[in-house]
């Protein structure tokens, strides 16, 4: 069922752009060694503390990244999207795996076998450095959100990660509806506060008009009130 959603994917050097740098001989390699897993909704794609033998591209769906806290508190790291890599921080440290991945809605994964993108690294000075780019961007980025995430008050917190998610994965036809359903127990581990902080919110921003609600849907009807709560947080 799952694979019948995803049997039109693009070939892995056309969904990351990472690629483009490579040798016509690396791009036959990576072709050669890489293969497509397909994951069901909410099912696991790596575990914290699992050795990466991988490295990973999302090709179709939604994935989140996330860790179990004190109390097997879930807290999302961040959300991926399609054409973003992922699990070789792990495999460029030779360590094992710090976060979960998981498949927010069903996924098709390129898998690259961690001998062989370790090999282009070392020999491909422009693939390299790409990755560095990808790197320095995702320790900014955490970088950013720890502070938020720890001083910005609720408001402010759960208006940023509703901005974050509609620069993400984009709005829907109408052009508001942000194009991703989450769970409101998700929202909240997004943006870490707990659920019933995340209900009683998200009911706020709908008395003031900032937003509408329908079932998982979440409409942004005055963004520029959002990100002043966001900026003011």
């Amino acid at each position: 069922m799952v694979k019948k959603l995803y049997t039109d994917l693009k070939p892995i050097e056309e969904v990351f752009t990472g690629w483009d740098v490579l040798t016509p001989d690396e791009r036959r390699f990576v072709k050669n060694n890489s293969t497509v897993q397909y994951y069901k909704k909410n099912e696991v794609i790596h575990y914290e503390g699992d050795t990466p033998t991988h490295m990973m591209v999302l090709a179709n769906g939604k994935a989140k990244v996330y860790k179990e806290g004190v109390g097997s508190r879930t807290q999302i790291i961040r959300m991926l999207k399609p054409g973003e890599p992922f699990g070789y921080r792990a495999m460029i440290a030779n360590g094992t795996y710090n976060t979960n991945v998981a498949a927010f809605e069903p996924a098709a994964v390129y898998m690259l076998k961690g001998d062989v993108f370790i090999s282009i690294l070392r020999h491909n000075n422009a693939f390299c450095f790409r990755f560095l780019e990808e790197l320095a961007a995702d320790l900014g980025d955490s970088d950013s959100r720890t502070v938020n995430l720890t001083q910005k008050h609720i408001r402010g917190r759960l208006a940023e990660s509703l901005l974050f998610l509609s620069k993400s994965y984009g709005m829907e036809e109408d052009g508001a509806t942000i194009n991703i359903y989450l769970s409101r127990e998700d929202l909240a581990n997004l943006s870490n506060m707990t659920t019933s902080n995340a209900i009683r919110t998200l009911s706020s921003f709908v008395n003031e008009h900032i937003i509408a609600m329908d079932g998982r849907k979440l409409k942004i009807i005055d963004e520029e009130k959002l990100r002043k709560i966001s900026k003011m947080g």
